[in-house]
């Protein structure tokens, strides 16, 4: 192919895979997708249980974020994906949509389009669901939805253990009601993870008018005369784009590259000596994240997968998911949880429980040396907002990750309210069997000044980063409701940036969502049918 290009998509996560892949539908169309990160060669990247060690660096930038002022100066990983297929290829595959009430609020906010129903067809048109074919679920699409492989009996103790505090079983949290505990739908197919680069690029790598780059990183867009033309890489290539240049960066990547091509807020731009292209405070602004708590039981036997982390279990588990694509390295380790309650009189759940198969599964998480459980909740509407900042005009250096968690006195009430339910449900009858003693927070944690104490030490990022290149309507707004960047022409930002709020659940199936959505309006607005 030459250097010119209709479409170049900048970065292959999972809004850019799913644009890659439907763009390329079109043979006239000539379509770059460029990712700065490597393949998804090794295993990790395709078995299930490969996600204990993606938080611990595996395909990731290693960036972190600022100290936290609300915090206590607390620091956190902050895992963002440096892979094809991004943060697919690295979660713990787990599928949820937000509730309906999510997308309806946005088009509440003026974002025609964009309401519960607008969207649904494209979550059905994505998924190839193997349990469900039904109003809320198709089948025949490019990315693999199934049911769990290697639950435990601890997970049916669970859910026996959440109806004692009245949350019921919920065989559907995608379909009509997300209320209940449940076993989550999962990004997989045969067992194996269903990334959006094994859905929709690895299937198609052979046509003549798309070329995929790997460890391309771009320097900046190119913007000539209120138009995007293309992009500079590392290494000084220019390349153009025809028609439109896709920003699938991620909430961070995005406006960290639009900020290094001088596209963001002036009064931080000229500080740092970026010639600004275009003053828009909003990107890097809005920024808004799931603030993740545990509660971690020690248990009186090995009722988890914690003993899989020795070398002779580890390798029956290699032989068990070989030739059966059973045990645990069939499970991604959290599929199990639900949707709950920290304000009874919230408009739909509010807190999201995950139930890790075991201790020290995620990055600065504690571990029990003789096994353990991990119950993970999370406040699902934080009122707090941060940014996403330059530090230099290095793009090498790592930008400047502010969620700003707990900003707002709500987000601390009810993140705590979380963490005590998670206590409540470990402490049922049904799960004495198997549960030893709390361990984390424990007995010695009581008042809310205590549980603050031990969230500014024990606690994480759920990894739902949002909101920072804002769609919507008003003047404020970073991208209009077709994605289209306010005040340059031929370019879009297509990614989890342009949730005016961060939806009610893991984020990864409405990436995908947003992919499928923005390639129709993509096709409609080029003619291409």
């Amino acid at each position: 192919m030459t250097e010119g290009y209709d479409f170049i998509i900048i970065g292959g996560g999972s809004a850019g895979s799913v644009l890659a892949g439907r763009l390329s539908e079109n043979p006239d169309a000539r379509v770059l997708l460029l990712e700065a990160g490597g393949s998804d060669r090794h295993p990790f990247y395709h078995l299930p249980a490969g996600f204990a060690k993606m938080t611990k660096g595996i395909g990731s930038w290693g960036w972190d974020t600022v100290p936290q002022r609300h915090m206590k100066g607390k620091v956190f990983r902050y895992t963002q994906a440096k892979v094809i297929g991004g943060g697919s290829a690295i979660n713990a595959q787990i599928y949820t949509r937000g509730n309906a009430q999510d997308y309806d609020d946005w088009r509440q906010m003026g974002c025609e389009g964009w309401s519960y129903e607008d969207v649904l067809p494209y979550f059905r048109k994505a998924e190839d669901n193997e349990t469900h074919e039904n109003r809320y679920h198709g089948t025949g699409g490019p990315l693999g939805v199934s049911e769990p492989r290697a639950p435990l009996p601890i997970c049916e103790a669970y859910f026996e253990a959440a109806a004692k505090l009245g949350i019921p079983r919920n065989r559907d949290v995608n379909g009509e009601k997300q209320d209940g505990a449940c076993y989550y739908q999962l990004t997989q197919r045969n067992a194996r993870r269903s990334s959006a680069a094994m859905a929709y690029v690895a299937p198609n790598r052979n046509r003549a008018n798309l070329e995929v780059r790997l460890g391309a990183q771009v320097r900046r867009l190119i913007v000539e005369t209120g138009r995007a033309t293309g992009v500079e890489l590392l290494d000084g290539t220019r390349l153009t784009a025809d028609r439109e240049v896709l920003l699938c960066s991620g909430a961070i990547g995005s406006p960290r590259l639009l900020q290094l091509s001088g596209i963001g807020p002036a009064d931080h731009l000229e500080p740092l000596g970026i010639d600004v292209v275009l003053d828009q405070p909003g990107v890097g602004a809005n920024l808004q994240d799931h603030l993740d708590l545990y509660c971690i039981s020690e248990l009186s036997g090995p009722h988890s997968y914690d003993r899989y982390t020795r070398p002779h279990w580890a390798a029956l588990a290699g032989l068990r998911y070989l030739f059966g694509r059973k045990g645990p390295v069939a499970s991604s380790l959290f599929e199990t949880g639900g949707f709950w309650y920290a304000d009874p009189g919230a408009r739909s759940p509010d807190l999201q429980l995950h139930l890790g198969l075991g201790t020290g599964i995620e990055h600065g998480v504690a571990s029990m040396p003789q096994g353990g459980v991990t119950l993970n909740s999370c406040y699902l509407r934080p009122r707090s907002r941060g940014t996403v900042r330059l530090q230099s005009t290095d793009p090498a250096s790592a930008p400047l990750i502010d969620p700003n968690y707990l900003a707002d006195p709500l987000d601390r009430e009810m993140t705590i309210r979380g963490l005590k339910l998670t206590q409540e449900i470990l402490a049922q009858e049904p799960l004495q069997k198997y549960i030893l003693a709390e361990r984390l927070p424990g007995p010695e944690v009581r008042t809310d000044q205590d549980y603050f104490d031990f969230i500014c030490v024990h606690s994480k990022t759920s990894h739902h980063c949002a909101g920072t290149c804002r769609m919507g309507v008003d003047d404020a707004a970073v991208v209009d409701t077709r994605l289209r960047f306010n005040g340059i022409d031929g370019l879009r930002v297509v990614d989890n940036s342009i949730m005016p709020t961060v939806i009610s659940s893991n984020t990864n199936a409405a990436a995908i969502m947003i992919g499928e959505k923005a390639a129709d309006m993509i096709k409609a607005d080029n003619g291409m049918g």
